[in-house]
């Protein structure tokens, strides 16, 4: 990530979020434009191809805190209505003899050559430094981070998964479009049987030092943009950036017990690094489906299971599911429906323990009776002569009386 971009680049605009969103509110906007920009869905679409890209580096930024943050801060300082606009140097800020200089100076394209190669002294430069998260500040520090390894960036991708792969655990290939390392070239950016090499300028630094009125900073080579390398005769497939979308299929294994809309990171799965970087992370956000009998809560399952009248008076022995088998469940006698019985250990797998299977009995009531069970229902109505709600009965006798 370059100043420039920090400066420049609207990430809110690009995910369509106001400035003081929150990281929910950030999330479900980059989810949403994923979904509608992603290559697979629009293949041959340059412009929406450009458009995900663009999308995914303004959540990369957005989604950490702290590189918000710094985006954020670099916005207020030199941005629009930055420092000098406010200071009432609309083009920058001011120079030696009262004249103005543009910031854009400051992270101009290549094409220009360099004005000087030597350490500069502190200045506006060492406070860009500091700003973007230069180690230890100074020349050498930007050298080293404009020059050195940097990672790649952090892909995401969704998994949708069914009932029993999410609670017991499963294995699955992802086929999924993300950046990775040119084929052609192999991530050099130079056209095959070519090399990049030192770039003249900046001896392979990535920066070079310059004096601008009263201010001396270190500023990204521009003609060799900050990479240390040059590449005379680039690659025709990456136009020399070494870096190619690509389809890939990887195997992923998600661990038992996962729930609905939990992320998954896969260290070292994402894009691959430049000059040498790390590779940045996979993240899998899974989806689960809904099971016909099944629920969940926490890490115990949910089962209903109705009986009939006799069974919930005298007791009974059921044969009840589980998702990887069946169990025997005893029904005392006398249960009433809605009453939940626990089978211990038959749930979903967790960090120390295994969950429960709750299993809630409702009593059927059939619907229609032949004159001979309705008979035989009003018999032992009349056998059994008991009040079931004593208390109710209590209270209508006592408010008829009064």
């Amino acid at each position: 990530m370059s100043t420039r971009d920090f400066i420049e680049k609207d990430y809110y605009g690009a995910l369509g979020v106001p400035q003081d969103a929150d990281a929910a509110a950030i999330k479900k906007a980059y989810r949403k434009l994923a979904q509608e920009l992603h290559p697979d869905k629009n293949p041959g679409n340059t412009e929406a191809e450009a458009r995900f890209k663009e999308v995914s580096e303004a959540y990369d930024v957005l989604s950490d805190q702290k590189r918000r943050g710094e985006y954020d801060e670099a916005r207020r300082l030199f941005g629009a209505g930055g420092a000098g606009a406010r200071a009432g140097f609309p083009g920058g800020f001011p120079g030696a003899g009262g004249q103005a200089f543009d910031l854009g100076d400051l992270f101009g394209a290549a094409g220009a050559g360099s004005r000087g190669a030597g350490a500069g002294a502190g200045g506006l430069g060492d406070i860009l430094g500091g700003l973007f998260g230069g180690a230890g500040g100074g020349a050498r520090a930007r050298s080293q981070a404009a020059s050195g390894p940097a990672r790649g960036q952090d892909v995401e991708t969704e998994a949708t998964l069914s009932f029993e792969e999410a609670v017991l655990g499963v294995t699955v290939p992802l086929r999924m479009q993300s950046p990775g390392s040119c084929p052609t070239c192999a991530g050099s950016g130079a056209k095959p049987g070519t090399s990049p090499h030192t770039c003249p300028v900046c001896q392979g630094a990535g920066v070079t030092s310059r004096s601008q009125g009263a201010f001396a900073f270190s500023e990204p080579c521009r003609n060799c943009r900050g990479s240390g390398q040059v590449v005379d005769d680039p690659c025709p497939t990456c136009s020399g950036s070494g870096i190619t979308t690509q389809t890939r299929t990887i195997t992923v294994r998600i661990p038992a017990g996962v729930k609905d809309g939990q992320r998954i990171r896969l260290p070292g799965k994402g894009a691959p690094g430049r000059r040498g970087g790390p590779a940045g992370d996979l993240f899998v956000v899974v989806h689960v489906a809904e099971h016909p009998l099944f629920g969940r809560k926490g890490e115990d399952l949910l089962l209903t299971v109705p009986i009939t009248f006799a069974e919930a008076a005298l007791g009974t022995t059921l044969t009840v599911p589980t998702l990887d088998g069946s169990v025997s469940l005893k029904v005392p006698a006398g249960t009433s429906g809605g009453r939940t019985l626990r089978v211990r250990g038959r749930g979903v797998p967790g960090k120390g323990r295994t969950g429960d299977l709750l299993v809630t009995v409702e009593v059927a009531v059939p619907v229609r009776l032949t004159p001979a069970q309705r008979k035989v229902i009003e018999s032992l109505a009349e056998e059994m002569d008991e009040d079931p709600r004593p208390e109710i009965t209590a209270a209508v006798k006592g408010g008829a009386e009064r």
